[in-house]
């Protein structure tokens, strides 16, 4: 995208947030947008496809810290404008009173003795600058954010899956040069390919987007059916995509290449997988740690046994000690969530007595002669003496 076509949009609109707004707002405001207007979900709906594109370039240039900061500079310097751009009428050409937006890649002020803002912004728009020498520079593709919902197991012990994707990758009826196949796109007479022309001014030498193509470098005659001359299209496209083994909820898996694709041989933007885990009936995670809340009866904790307790792929015995208390934590090693360097956390086994809500006459007289067994021990001595202290 040339310098004239990116500050002529307001990507703030587009995706209905604040100029201030933080990256969580950008990020929910987007993913709430692509969802409405996903391709997949309006079928035949081009208003739809039209405004997944923009909301889809958008969050490129605004997720990107420093795509945002150099487009955010750029409306500091030319305002914050309406439907033309910003501050132009038209979004650029001749305005009121024979105004000219080139200008402002071509002319110095009196004061400011800098070689023109198309240099000055030279790395803004992803260009050098230096007079008749400049060459143009194609622009990275934007990143892209999916989510996938896996099981627990497959969070644990890691997995592959299919992911199909509707997005703007390259176009495949073009090959991604905009030109209709049989035909390619030719060298700017007017900028020679560099995407800028230079002009002097007295002593100074200026720089400016080449108006012919509109910085590209290269003029189509005749642009692809498919994309129009873009070089990119939405299309449906099947990756697979590695979940690693202890894989958090809402993590993000990195793809690197496989996000939009760059504008001029530019790389592509990578894609990024958020992973959602759904929760198991029996286990839970602490860190690299299965959790598991075992019931056990009262006389086992006071008596002592030993426990079968499953893991995620078998079963373990867990020795439960005599006069153990209701709610311990018994540590079974290296029965939990493998870690990236071989080890492997460990099993918490959370022991949690049932209280029955009926007895039979035989379990009910049993506990009855326990309670007058042990009559004389006081199970809460420190309430006793406090209860004592003031009278009761």
């Amino acid at each position: 995208m040339s310098a004239r076509e990116w500050i002529g949009k307001d990507f703030y609109r587009e995706l209905g947030v604040s100029s201030d707004a933080s990256q969580d707002e950008i990020k929910k405001a987007y993913r709430k947008l692509a969802r409405e207007n996903h391709p997949d979900a309006n079928p035949g709906n081009t208003e739809a496809e039209t405004k997944f594109k923009a909301v889809s370039e958008a969050y490129g240039v605004l997720s990107d810290t420093a795509k945002r900061k150099e487009y955010d500079e750029a409306r500091r310097l030319f305002g914050s404008g309406g439907p033309g751009g910003f501050g132009f009428p038209g979004g650029g050409g001749t305005g009121t009173g024979g105004f000219d937006i080139n200008d402002l890649f071509g002319q110095s002020t009196a004061s400011g003795g800098f070689g023109g803002l198309g240099d000055m912004l030279g790395n803004l728009f992803g260009r050098r600058g230096g007079g008749g020498t400049t060459a143009a520079r194609g622009q990275r593709g934007a990143d892209v954010e999916t989510d996938v919902r896996i099981d627990f197991a497959e969070a644990v012990k890691g997995a592959t899956l299919p992911l199909r994707l509707s997005s703007p990758a390259t176009c495949g009826t073009c090959g991604g040069n905009g030109a209709r196949p049989g035909t390619r796109p030719r060298t700017c007479p007017t900028c020679a390919g560099s995407g800028l022309v230079s002009r002097s001014q007295g002593a100074f030498a200026f720089s400016e987007p080449c108006r012919d193509c509109r910085g590209r470098g290269t003029l189509i005659d005749d642009p692809c059916p498919e994309c129009v001359g873009e070089g990119i299209s939405t299309r449906t496209r099947t990756l697979t995509v590695r979940i690693p083994a202890g894989v958090d909820d809402n993590q993000r898996i990195r793809l690197a290449g496989q996000g939009e694709p760059g504008r001029g041989g530019a790389a592509a933007g990578d894609l990024y997988v958020r992973v959602h885990v759904n929760p198991h009936p029996v286990f839970g995670r602490s860190g690299n740690d299965l959790t598991i809340t075992v019931p056990v009866e009262f006389s086992e904790l006071v008596l002592g046994t030993t426990l079968t307790v499953p893991t995620l792929e078998s079963k373990v015995s867990v020795k439960v000690p005599s006069g153990t208390a209701s709610g311990r934590v018994l540590r079974v090693r290296g029965k939990g969530i493998a870690k990236r360097d071989g080890t492997q956390g460990d099993l918490l086994v959370t022991l949690q007595v049932v209280i029955p809500a009926k007895l039979d006459g035989k379990a009910k007289a049993a506990l009855e002669s326990y309670a007058e067994a042990v009559a004389k021990h006081d199970p809460r001595p420190e309430i006793t003496a406090l209860l004592r202290d003031r009278g009761a």
